[in-house]
């Protein structure tokens, strides 16, 4: 198992998703330099872990996109 986030790790990355939505790929290391611009994040292993969160909300939400694609295709 692995751990669990941190409230504040979350609402960073919801909040910059929010704000910037093309800023952001499933790409970890291009997130993490736009993590670094975007915010005052001091600390590199925050930084690195806000953007695994939004790798992670960004595969989850393509994920979701994917099946609602095929439930309306089975249809």
């Amino acid at each position: 198992m692995g751990r669990v986030r941190p409230k504040f790790i979350k609402k960073t990355a919801r909040e910059l998703l929010e704000k910037y939505p093309q800023a952001f790929t499933k790409d970890f290391e291009h997130n993490k330099r736009m993590v670094a611009l975007l915010t005052n994040i001091t600390s590199k292993r925050v930084r690195n872990r806000v953007a695994g969160y939004i790798v992670h909300l960004l595969r989850v939400k393509e994920e979701l996109a994917e099946l609602e694609r095929r439930k309306r295709h089975a249809e």
